[in-house]
């Protein structure tokens, strides 16, 4: 059957159903987290979740976290575009597979060759800060940080390189 455009109506139909989205791809990326972009808006970002984003966007950086979320993640947003996220609980994954809990040894693995250590600025030199250097230089505009306590993962951020640099998050 084919549309008064000539468009298929399946096509249409389709897509005009919300995409569902399996709990596979809610991982981390280096631009994303699930089908929420690092850039997009808060409007944008709303739209994708399928729930308002209470973002106030006067002020210029704010952090929102999703109720509809399996996982409490915290998004930044910044100029009321999402910045970047921050995963302080177990159970939300990288793209890779690291998570909070994985050892220093497990994210240098899964990244090889792309993982610089560093003293943690407020718990070095026993915790570090195992940083993420993209091979690709179309993605040197994104960055993800994971900070350990020297052995583990303790907590980790991804998304727009200046923001995910906020050593204190919008403070």
């Amino acid at each position: 059957m084919t549309h008064r455009y000539g468009v298929p109506f399946v096509l249409v139909f389709l897509a005009a159903l919300p995409a569902r989205i399996s709990q596979q791809d809610w991982r981390v990326a280096l631009r994303s987290y699930g089908p929420v972009r690092f850039g997009m808006t808060v409007g944008e970002a709303s739209r994708v979740l399928g729930q308002e984003l209470n973002a106030d966007t006067t002020e210029s950086c704010i952090y929102v976290a999703p109720a509809s979320l399996r996982h409490r993640v915290n998004f930044m947003v910044i100029d009321g575009h999402i910045a970047r996220v921050d995963v302080d609980t177990v159970g939300v994954e990288t793209r890779s597979g690291a998570h909070v809990g994985s050892t220093e040894d497990e994210v240098k693995q899964l990244y090889t060759g792309q993982i610089r250590v560093e003293p943690h600025p407020y718990t070095g030199p026993e915790g570090h800060y195992l940083v993420y250097v993209p091979r690709d230089s179309a993605d040197t505009a994104f960055g993800m940080i994971f900070e350990t306590d020297g052995r583990v993962v303790t907590s980790y951020r991804s998304g727009e390189h200046a923001a995910v640099k906020f050593i204190e998050g919008c403070s």
